[in-house]
């Protein structure tokens, strides 16, 4: 069974840092670009970064760019997103998903999703 799990959310204080994970199982991580996306209470699911099969190729929405920081071990079948200078707006729950394609940000594009994580930055 193809499944996306991701870890990691917390409650964190602003400035601070958290460092979440997406694991997969039932495919190769590598095949896939892997977005991830947050969806905050009454707001669309947005993407927030993005990374190619390969790694070398990285994209991230302008409210994160400077803070997050996405990378990709195929060897472990895994995908970090590490979120430095946490601020309040980033509170969502985070989910990663799959993309046979290319990394872009738009929803639409993903074929697989995770289940989701919560991060709430907040003092």
């Amino acid at each position: 069974q193809l499944q996306l799990v991701e870890s990691g959310g917390d409650l964190v204080q602003p400035g601070g840092s958290l460092r979440l994970s997406c694991a997969a199982s039932g495919f190769t991580l590598g095949n896939y670009a892997i977005g991830w996306f947050r969806q905050a209470p009454g707001k669309e699911r947005e993407g927030v970064s993005c990374i190619s099969k390969s790694g070398r190729s990285t994209n991230y929405a302008d409210s994160v760019k400077g803070r997050f920081t996405i990378s990709r071990d195929n060897a472990r079948n895994t995908v970090s997103l590490q979120m430095n200078n946490l601020k309040p707006e980033d509170t969502a729950v985070y989910y990663c998903a799959a993309a046979i394609f290319a990394c872009v940000l738009g929803t639409k594009d993903y074929n697989y999703w995770g289940q989701g994580t919560q991060v709430t930055v907040s003092s």
